[in-house]
């Protein structure tokens, strides 16, 4: 995986992405529990960002993984990827905007909160 990799991704580039059906392309929600029951993303793993030292290393196991983070509007998805990335997966991208911005731009079934 390459280093390069900017540190966040459009919903509509991310969007694209799951669409292109890409090998072992993940999709981590670092919300709190009852906002991932609110709404989420298809294929997403909860994994709050309190949590997410600790999941990564016991969930996502490939440091290569390209890694899609999102949260509410992007701000803990950030900061997901600094910690995602210092512990090696360079391959981490926040989605931009977070789950409100794929509401407004992908999806409007999903409920915004």
């Amino acid at each position: 995986m390459t280093n390069f990799l900017p540190f966040e991704i459009s919903a509509a580039e991310a969007s694209r992405l799951l669409e292109s059906g890409i090998a072992g392309l993940r999709v981590v929600d670092v919300r709190d529990p009852e906002e991932f029951q609110i709404c989420r993303l298809a294929r997403a793993e909860l994994m709050p960002l309190v949590t997410l030292p600790n999941d990564a290393m016991t969930k996502l196991g490939d440091v290569e993984a390209r890694i899609l983070v999102y949260c509410h509007h992007g701000m803990r998805s950030l900061r997901a990827v600094e910690m995602l990335r210092h512990l090696g997966y360079h391959g981490a991208q926040s989605v931009t905007g977070g789950i409100e911005q794929w509401a407004v731009e992908i999806d409007p079934k999903v409920p915004r909160y």
